[in-house]
């Protein structure tokens, strides 16, 4: 399996709107509108971008708007987001200004919150100004 590229990346620009989930193996830039689910690797979203649905990727950092879901391994949510929804990651950081109506979750990748080690991984927030 040869295929695990890092340098390939999908930009849809300011002046795309698709309709339709997306899914990508690469890295994906958006600047336009989706109405759909996305999922991919790392999303990278521009100010100007808007999208409706679902977001899941190993990292993820949005500067527009978003009304959906939100799961990522490492979230930034930067001062010009608006997120209407609920938010689920392992390491986050929120920019002073951002502005999130909806509810925080650590993920939990084994399934077993009652029986977490003392010790164990702690969920991680950052808050950058």
């Amino acid at each position: 399996m040869a295929s695990k590229s890092n340098s390939t990346f999908s930009v849809l620009g300011s002046d795309l709107t698709i309709t339709g989930d997306i899914q990508a193996s690469a890295d994906l830039h958006i600047d336009g509108s989706v109405e759909g689910d996305i999922a991919c690797s790392s999303l990278v979203q521009g100010e100007t971008s808007t999208v409706k649905g679902a977001i899941k990727a190993e990292s993820a950092r949005l500067a527009g708007t978003v009304e959906g879901s939100i799961t990522a391994r490492e979230l930034v949510i930067l001062k010009s987001a608006r997120i209407m929804g609920d938010v689920f990651y392992d390491a986050l950081t929120i920019e002073q200004g951002a502005q999130v109506e909806g509810r925080f979750a650590h993920r939990d990748t084994k399934a077993k919150a009652s029986a977490a080690p003392q010790g164990g991984t702690k969920p991680e927030l950052t808050v950058a100004g």
